[in-house]
C-alpha cells in the first residue's frame, strides 16, 4: 500500500521548477514573479515587481509595502515621521515586529528614542524600486530580530530604461521634483556591464491640516554597479533629510465640541527633523555548484521629534516633549551555499553570519515648550551589538517532497550609560541576551490538482529585541518609582499551513492558516522613557492572496486577511490586544499595455478593531480608494494624475484609546490627570496630484 501511494503521488507530481528554474538553485527570478510553485518555501512568501508599483497610486513612500498582502501602512502624526504598520493582528507601531532591509541595509532601529524597531521608510523613491522580496512568519534562516511577523527586502534598480525628470504638483501645497538617470561606463553598453545610477528628489507638502505641515524632504542617491544581484556588485551612497510641522492625533471630543476643526491641532509646534546618510556595498557570485553573497554598510542617523500626544494634562503650557536620537550603525552579512547535486538529493546547504552594531551617542527624552528644552527626563549613551550565525539545508527528497531545516543563533549585548535625568542616573549597565531558533518546513508538490498545486507546512522560533534601556533600568526616570527590568529578547513561536495553486493560466492564488505565540508584548514607551509589559499573547488567522494577469499588461490582485489577537491572561480588564486589526481586504487593478493610456486603481478595507483590552471600545471600519491615470504623449513626454481618497471618505487614519486633555479642559480645571477617550488622526480628504515626466 505505501508503494502504491508513492506511485500515485509521483504520477500527480509535476517537475519541481518555476519559470524554468530548478527548485533548489539560488536564483534571481526575472519573470513570472508570482509563479513561485517549485521555488517557495512557504505559502506566504512572494515578490513584488517594478511593474506592480509603476501604476500604483501612493500617498506616502512607505505605502509601497502595502503590496505585501495584509500589510497596512498609515500615519498618526506628521509625514516626516515613520509610519504606523499593521500585519497579522499586530500593531507593529513603527516597525517593532516587521524587519525591512533596503539594498542590504537594515531600516529598523534598535533602542530608538521613539520606539523599538522604528522603521522610517520616507527616504524611499518608489520609482527606483526594482523589487520587494517578502516573507511572513519566523521560518527563514536569514530573518532574525524584528522579523516576528515577517520581513521585506527592497532592492533598487541598477540601470534605468531611460533618464527622466518628473514634476509633481497637487492640492495643499504638494510639490515634488525627481530627476534620475543612468549610464553605462566604459566601452561596454551591455545591461549587465558597469552602470552608474544617479537620482535626486526634492519634495514639499502642507497637507490638509489647519496648521500647515511645511514638510520638506531632500533625497540623493548614487549607485555604481556591475552584473546582477546574484552575480555582480553594487556600491550605493544615499543622503536623506526632512523637517516638518506635525498635527498629532487628538481627542475626538476636541473636534465634536468645536474646540478645533476636523484637521486642527492642539499643539502649535509639534513636528521634527531627521536625517539618514549611508554607504553600502553588495557583492555576489553564482557558480555551477555554489553561490556566495556578502554586504556591508554604515549609516549615520538622527532624529529630533517634538510631540504632545496627551495634550495639556500637565497644564496650559502643554505636554510637549522631545525625543532625540543620534547614532552610527554599521555592520554586514555573508552567506555561502553549496549545491550538492543528485547524489545528495539536490540538497542546498547554506551557512551565514550577520553582524550589526549601533553606536548611539545620545538618545534622550526631554520636556519642552515650543521646541525649547525645559528639562531632561532621561539621556543615555548606548552601544548595542548583535551577532547571528545560521545554517540551512534545503533538500528535494522526491519529485513531490522537499524540506527546509534551519538553525539560527542570535546574541545581543548592550552597554547603557546614563548621561542625564534626575531619576535616571542610577540606571544603566550591561546586558546580554541570546536565542537559538530552530526552523522547519515541508513542501508537498507540485501536483496536477487545481492546476499546478503545492502544500506547505512551516514551524519556527523567532524574536524581537527590547530596548536596552528597559533591560538595564530599575528606576522610572519620570518619577523615581521602582520598575522591573525586562528581558532583552521577547521570544516568539509560529506555525502555518498553506496551499499555493495556479488554477488557470495567469492566476496564482494562495491560502494560509497561521498561529503565533509571543512570550511578552513588551513595548518601550518613548513618551515616558520606560518599557511597559503587557503579558504573553496568542494570535491566529487566515490569509487569502490572489494575483491575476488575464492579459499582457493587465494585473489584478485581491487579498483578504483575518486574524484574532488575545492576551493569554486578562490584562487591564480584558484579553483583547489593542489596535490589532481583525480584518483587512484590498483589491487592485493595473493596466499598461504599452499604449498611450495606462493606470491603476486600489480599494482598501480596514475592519473595526479593539481600542483597549476589554474590547468595549472599537474603531470605526472604513474603506478607501485611490486612482492613478497616465497618458504618454510621446516616448519622451508623459502626463499623470493621482486622485487619493477618490470618494472623499470621512474616516480616521488611526484610532487609539487613552488619556489626554484639550486646552479648554485644562484651563477649566477638568483634566484631573487626563480624560480617557478616543484619540484620532483623520484620514486625509480627497486630493489631486498632477505629474509631468520628461525623458532625456
Amino acid at each position: 500500500m505505501p508503494g502504491a501511494l508513492a506511485l500515485l503521488v509521483s504520477g500527480l507530481a509535476t517537475t519541481a521548477q518555476a519559470a524554468g528554474i530548478p527548485t533548489l538553485q539560488e536564483v534571481t527570478v526575472s519573470t513570472r514573479h508570482q509563479d513561485l510553485i517549485g521555488v517557495a518555501d512557504s505559502a506566504t512568501e512572494g515578490t513584488v515587481t517594478a511593474a506592480q508599483l509603476r501604476n500604483r497610486p501612493l500617498l506616502r513612500p512607505a505605502e509601497a509595502l502595502e503590496t505585501i498582502p495584509g500589510m497596512i501602512v498609515t500615519q498618526h502624526s506628521g509625514d516626516g515621521k515613520a509610519n504606523q504598520y499593521f500585519l497579522r493582528g499586530f500593531n507593529l507601531d513603527h516597525g517593532s515586529d516587521f524587519a525591512t532591509h533596503v539594498m542590504g541595509m537594515p531600516v529598523n532601529m534598535a533602542s530608538h528614542a521613539h520606539g523599538q524597531g522604528y522603521m522610517d521608510l520616507n527616504f524611499l523613491m518608489p520609482e527606483l524600486i526594482q523589487g520587494i522580496a517578502y516573507r511572513k512568519g519566523v521560518y527563514a534562516a536569514e530573518d532574525g530580530d524584528f522579523a516576528t511577523t515577517g520581513s521585506a527586502r527592497i532592492d533598487y534598480r541598477r540601470r534605468l530604461d531611460g533618464n527622466f525628470a518628473e514634476f509633481g504638483l497637487g492640492q495643499n501645497g504638494y510639490r515634488r521634483l525627481l530627476v534620475a538617470g543612468s549610464r553605462a561606463l566604459g566601452d561596454d553598453n551591455e545591461s549587465d556591464g558597469r552602470q552608474l545610477l544617479v537620482a535626486a528628489e526634492l519634495m514639499g507638502n502642507d497637507g490638509p491640516w489647519d496648521q500647515p505641515e511645511r514638510l520638506v524632504r531632500r533625497n540623493l542617491l548614487l549607485r555604481l554597479s556591475e552584473g546582477s544581484t546574484s552575480h555582480g556588485y553594487a556600491l550605493t551612497a544615499m543622503s536623506y533629510s526632512a523637517h516638518w510641522t506635525a498635527t498629532e492625533h487628538v481627542p475626538e471630543r476636541a473636534i465634536t465640541s468645536g474646540e478645533i476643526g476636523r484637521y486642527g491641532a492642539l499643539s502649535p509646534r509639534d513636528g521634527g527633523r531627521t536625517r539618514r546618510n549611508s554607504l553600502s556595498a553588495e557583492w555576489a557570485r553564482l557558480g555551477d555548484s555554489s553561490a556566495t553573497r556578502a554586504s556591508a554598510y554604515v549609516i549615520d542617523y538622527g532624529l529630533n521629534l517634538y510631540s504632545a500626544p496627551s495634550g495639556y494634562i500637565s497644564g496650559p503650557q502643554g505636554d510637549q516633549h522631545e525625543q532625540a536620537d543620534s547614532r552610527i550603525t554599521w555592520g554586514g552579512e555573508a552567506r555561502h551555499a553549496w549545491f550538492l547535486g543528485p547524489a545528495l538529493r539536490d540538497t542546498e546547504l547554506a551557512i551565514g553570519t550577520r553582524l550589526r552594531q549601533d553606536r548611539i551617542g545620545r538618545v534622550g527624552l526631554y520636556t519642552t515648550e515650543g521646541r525649547s528644552r525645559t528639562g531632561t527626563v532621561r539621556e543615555d549613551r548606548i552601544t548595542e551589538t548583535a551577532l547571528a550565525l545560521f545554517a540551512e539545508a534545503r533538500t528535494q527528497w522526491t519529485p513531490w517532497l522537499r524540506s527546509s531545516l534551519a538553525l539560527r543563533r542570535d546574541e545581543i549585548s548592550a552597554d547603557v550609560t546614563a548621561l542625564g535625568g534626575q531619576y535616571n542616573m542610577g540606571n544603566g549597565g550591561s546586558v546580554r541576551g541570546g536565542q537559538t531558533s530552530p526552523k522547519l518546513g515541508f513542501v508537498l508538490g507540485p501536483f496536477n490538482l487545481a492546476g499546478s498545486t503545492e502544500f506547505y507546512a512551516n514551524w519556527g522560533h523567532g524574536f524581537h529585541s527590547n530596548d536596552a534601556r528597559g533591560a538595564t533600568s530599575h528606576t522610572n526616570p519620570t518619577d523615581g518609582s521602582p520598575i522591573d527590568r525586562v528581558p532583552l529578547i521577547a521570544r516568539a513561536r509560529g506555525a502555518e499551513l498553506g496551499v499555493r495553486a495556479a488554477p488557470l493560466p495567469g492566476w496564482n492564488t494562495s491560502l494560509t492558516v497561521w498561529q503565533m505565540d509571543l512570550a511578552s508584548e513588551l513595548v518601550f514607551i518613548g513618551d515616558e522613557g520606560i518599557t511597559e509589559p503587557r503579558g504573553a499573547s496568542r494570535r491566529h488567522g487566515l490569509e487569502w492572496s490572489n494575483y491575476l494577469t488575464p492579459a499582457d499588461g493587465l494585473i489584478i490582485d485581491a487579498d483578504l486577511a483575518l486574524s484574532k489577537a488575545r492576551f493569554r491572561q486578562p490584562v487591564g480588564g480584558g484579553d483583547h490586544v489593542p489596535n490589532a486589526i481583525p480584518l483587512t481586504a484590498s483589491v487592485g487593478i493595473s493596466a499598461d499595455q504599452g499604449g498611450a493610456w495606462h493606470g491603476g486603481m486600489r480599494l482598501r478595507y480596514l475592519g473595526a478593531y479593539a481600542l483597549e483590552e476589554s474590547g468595549e471600545h472599537k474603531s470605526t471600519p472604513f474603506w478607501t480608494a485611490n486612482l492613478k491615470l497616465g497618458y504618454r504623449v510621446s516616448k519622451q513626454l508623459q502626463l499623470s494624475v493621482d486622485v487619493l481618497n477618490l470618494f472623499n471618505r470621512h474616516a480616521n487614519d488611526i484610532e487609539y484609546w487613552g488619556g489626554a486633555c484639550t486646552r479648554n479642559e485644562s484651563l477649566g480645571g477638568n483634566c484631573n490627570g487626563g480624560i480617557d477617550g478616543r484619540l484620532i488622526h483623520p484620514l486625509e480628504p480627497r486630493s489631486l496630484r498632477l505629474g509631468l515626466r520628461l525623458g532625456f
